[in-house]
């Protein structure tokens, strides 16, 4: 076993390859050898594998290049990397370079001092267009508010465990799910490190709007109960509400204050109750999808094949 991994998530990275590379070649000095690097292709449809599996087949490092039969997601794509990773400390970070390489050694520092047993950094600043950090407050402010109190203001892109930790991610086995709620939420011993994430050089991230949105409601129905508990509470005030709009109507009908006609009132009433009824029932159809989902035994992705590259 080595005493360190780190798992690099591989999509539409081609532009990136070669600044990893000298990322990875400056860990492998650094540690003297003593660690070792997983790729995880996740259906990237550029060259970034063959680049990867080209550039590492002569340089004399620890690693694997883990191809997935085609696109699962970066979290997903994580996790294959968590699962073929043999060191004893294990980290995993974007391959676009926007967090400094220096995180993953203090990170292993910490560890290896036993000073935690998972690592998260912590943003305290970014040097993107300010639309892409006031859409990223939002995002990280509703995430926090509805999943995760405990989430770092930024979220998390780039973390560090031991193998207890990773055994215990391991053994959760649920699709449409969140990684990082699931690191939250075996507990253990955490520290945060801030740090200033840096600018994007090469390429266009891939964490889209609509991926950002489906992260945030695999979150919401894996780990919240949030949406039940509203739609309870919604309900249980417009039965009150409804009461009492019953009482007055009947008082004012017995008092002839009322129109007989009643035609705007009536499909009012049918088409506000008539959404709330279609919104509750999106809301529970969604839990029991992933309900549904967990029962079917489906791998959570699939790999067609890995190439294993071993230390000089």
């Amino acid at each position: 076993m080595t005493a360190r991994s780190i798992v690099f998530p591989i999509y539409r990275n081609e532009a990136n390859i070669s600044a990893l590379l000298q990322a990875v070649a400056g860990f492998h000095d650094r540690y003297q050898g003593d660690i070792q690097f997983v790729f995880v292709v996740d259906g990237s449809p550029d060259a970034s594998g063959a680049l990867l599996a080209t550039a590492l087949k002569e340089s004399g490092h620890d690693y694997k290049i883990i191809f997935h039969s085609r696109n699962f997601g970066s979290f997903t794509a994580i996790r294959t990397g968590l699962e073929h990773a043999s060191g004893k400390y294990v980290a995993a970070m974007a391959a676009d370079l926007q967090e400094p390489p220096e995180l993953i050694v203090e990170f292993f520092s910490i560890l290896e001092r036993d000073g935690a047993d998972v690592v998260f950094g912590k943003r305290a600043g970014r040097d993107d267009p300010f639309l892409t950090r006031f859409l990223s407050r939002v995002f990280w402010g509703v995430y926090r508010r509805l999943i995760l109190p405990s989430m770092p203001s930024g979220g998390v892109d780039i973390f560090a465990c031991n193998r207890q930790v990773l055994e215990a991610i391991l053994s959760i086995e649920e699709p449409n799910s969140s990684l990082v709620v699931q690191l939250f939420w075996v507990g253990f011993r955490r520290e945060l490190v801030p740090y200033h994430r840096l600018g994007r050089e090469h390429g266009k991230s891939a964490w889209s709007l609509g991926r950002r949105l489906r992260y945030m409601m695999d979150s919401i129905f894996s780990f919240s109960d949030f949406p039940i508990v509203l739609t309870l509470w919604v309900g249980i005030a417009g039965c009150i509400l409804s009461l009492m709009f019953a009482a007055i109507t009947v008082i004012a009908r017995l008092m002839g204050r009322i129109d007989p006609a009643g035609y705007t009132t009536l499909v009012l009433l049918i088409v506000g109750f008539g959404s709330a009824i279609l919104a509750v029932q999106g809301i529970l159809g969604c839990y029991l999808w992933r309900a549904v989902e967990n029962t079917k035994s489906r791998p959570l992705r699939i790999v067609s094949r890995i190439v294993d590259g071993t230390s000089a």
